[in-house]
């Protein structure tokens, strides 16, 4: 194969799956990791992918893009199942937590349903539809109020208001960045406001967020790696970002998609 046909077909791979590692690609096209890596500069050189840390994925159209529910939420869906299975594991029943608006919380909200005596908060309207439909009558859902974003998350002052008079056990927030630099970030300013207030309002931050949001950069900051008391990612992160965030965080949850994505 040309190195331009190997190209186009790195680009097809990508675009279907909203990312690629650099191992996956050595193995489909039987070549070596550094042609591999040169032709992922090529590609980001033209502008039509982002290198992240071990592979690539779509461009970022900057620090204050934000795509729709609807699109997110095709996105490495696999990752986002393993992800939000093991965040289930630490829900008790009987507690009060909150999830944040996101495509990763939406997928956990569906494994929560059955919690018996659970106490949920949220921003997002879609998480709060998964309990309206399949929740347990002993459950109570807490809507904060708010102007909706592209992303579904109900934010602005109304949200940070109704959020500063309440206190959970266990926030679990989705991000649309993470970077040692900046730390968890998001592309709406108006959310990330919201989410500072999710954040206050929880004795314990449980992070969300698969891989292709390693070294995507928002914004606006939610939190700093540290605040963290558990990150869950996927292992399509590569062996130096584990490293890296594990120098930030004390509990590093790396999880294993499985084939099927159930």
């Amino acid at each position: 194969m040309l190195a331009g046909q190997r190209q186009s077909a790195i680009l097809e791979m990508i675009a279907g799956s909203g990312s690629v590692r650099v191992a996956t690609l050595v193995e489909e096209f039987g070549v070596s990791d550094m042609t591999v890596r040169r032709d992922l500069e090529t590609l980001a050189r033209r502008g039509l992918i982002a290198k992240v840390h071990g592979g690539a994925t779509l461009v970022d159209g900057g620090s204050t893009e934000e795509p729709g529910f609807v699109t997110k939420s095709g996105r490495q869906a696999a990752e986002k199942e393993a992800i939000a299975r093991h965040a289930a594991t630490m829900v008790a029943p009987g507690s009060a937590i909150a999830l944040s608006a996101g495509t990763t919380t939406w997928t956990l909200a569906r494994h929560l349903v059955g919690v018996p005596g659970l106490t949920v908060v949220t921003n997002s309207i879609p998480v709060s539809d998964v309990f309206h439909q399949f929740g347990r009558p002993d459950q109570t859902v807490v809507v904060v109020g708010g102007v909706r974003t592209p992303s579904n998350a109900l934010v602005g002052p109304v949200a940070v208001a109704a959020l500063q008079t309440l206190n959970v056990d266990m926030l679990v927030l989705g991000v649309h960045g993470m970077s040692p630099r900046v730390g968890f970030t998001t592309p709406n300013l108006l959310e990330a406001e919201t989410d500072l207030a999710l954040v206050r309002a929880a004795r314990r931050l449980v992070v969300v967020a698969d891989h292709t949001k390693w070294g995507l950069i928002g914004i606006s900051t939610i939190a700093r790696l540290e605040d963290a008391g558990t990150l869950i990612v996927d292992s399509g992160l590569s062996r130096e970002a584990r490293e890296e965030l594990s120098e930030h965080i004390d509990n590093l949850v790396v999880v294993e998609p499985s084939a099927s994505g159930n």
